[in-house]
């Protein structure tokens, strides 16, 4: 479902200087939308771009050879690991 056919229900406060909103309220205009609008386009797409080297990985084909090399290796013994798997939970009493 598109995010503009959802319910808006969730709300962001923020402080600004009276110079900050002023310059927000001229963008959005400037773009013919509210200052929500203009905030929230702004910020999503902010936040896209910095998150999108920890969501997207591009390879050559020499990379893609090696990672898939290391998925199909068996797993290293990691004694320590396996120790603390197998301790019980401090939430389980």
């Amino acid at each position: 479902m598109p995010d503009d056919a959802r319910a808006k229900t969730a709300r962001l406060d923020l402080r600004m200087t009276p110079a900050a909103k002023s310059l927000l309220e001229q963008a959005a205009r400037a773009r013919h939308k509210t200052v929500s609008e203009f905030v929230l386009d702004q910020s999503l797409t902010a936040a896209e771009e910095t998150l999108a080297d920890r969501r997207l990985f591009l390879l050559n084909d020499e990379q893609w050879a090696e990672f898939n090399r290391l998925l199909d290796a068996p797993p290293r013994d990691m004694p320590n690991l396996r120790e603390l798997a197998a301790r019980k939970a401090p939430w389980d009493g």
